[in-house]
């Protein structure tokens, strides 16, 4: 059982689920996100209802400075953090030639630097104490021809099974999990109300199975977790797909 983790995006979706979850195992938590308020609130209902300490930091991890105040308590060897979960991100929509380049530009750090960052943070005190869990949120679409999102998923799939090769002798597992369409914030903050994201309702998973099964793999050191048997067709599927019918494949939902 994990004795602590720290979270990005924590605020809300898959990561106040993780928060959930390892709360209920009985791991002390660290919540990362930009919404102190929700931070705020999570925290004190977690330390109510299952008794273990939570840290709040807020922090925008698009700034420098906030992202090295997250990444030296990921290295503080006197506070150890047991696990960590790379799950703060965001969506874009598909329309790449009329996307702002800035925005693009930030979109690419958060899901490629970011975890980046925080996974080399967390390393030296993880393979000092010969133990660690790194989980690394990717998605279905890293298979999947999906814009800049699916390449970046793709890579942070591809980083996740090379670390965990190169690390797990060594007692720390590195996890990429794949998840599909999941019922989240993550659309609204696109702007987009429940049953327009064009997605059919057999393809929608629930954050609490996906982080459930994440955690179950990560436990038994498999490099990628893909929720559900559905999702797992779909990309094994897609590998062997034509390269046009992949990405008309990506271009469903928004």
């Amino acid at each position: 059982m994990a004795r602590s983790a720290l979270i990005t995006g924590a605020s809300s979706g898959l990561g106040a689920e993780y928060a959930r979850q390892l709360a209920a195992e009985g791991a002390d938590l660290v919540l990362v996100a930009r919404d102190r308020s929700a931070l705020d609130d999570l925290a004190q209902g977690l330390r109510s209802a299952y008794g273990v300490q939570v840290e709040v930091l807020a922090a925008d991890l698009l700034e420098p400075r906030r992202l090295a105040e997250v990444e030296e308590r990921l290295a503080d060897s006197r506070r150890p953090i047991e696990v960590l979960v790379n799950n703060a991100g965001f969506g874009l929509p598909l329309s790449f030639e009329r996307n702002d380049i800035d925005d693009e530009v930030g979109h690419l750090r958060l899901h490629v630097e970011v975890p980046m960052r925080l996974t080399h943070a967390a390393l030296g005190a993880m393979l000092a104490r010969g133990h660690g869990r790194i989980l690394n949120v990717a998605s279905v679409a890293a298979f999947i021809p999906r814009s800049t999102y699916g390449a970046s998923k793709g890579w942070l799939v591809s980083f996740s099974r090379w670390a965990n090769g190169r690390y797990a002798a060594r007692g720390v597992t590195v996890t990429a999990v794949c998840p599909g369409y999941t019922h989240t914030q993550f659309h609204e903050r696109m702007g987009l109300a429940p049953g327009e994201e064009g997605v059919p309702a057999g393809l929608w998973l629930n954050a609490r199975d996906v982080v459930a099964e994440s955690l179950r793999a990560a436990a038994r050191g498999a490099a990628v977790s893909v929720p559900s048997l559905r999702y797992k067709l779909l990309a094994g599927l897609a590998r062997i797909a034509p390269p046009s019918l992949a990405a008309r494949v990506g271009e469903s939902g928004r």
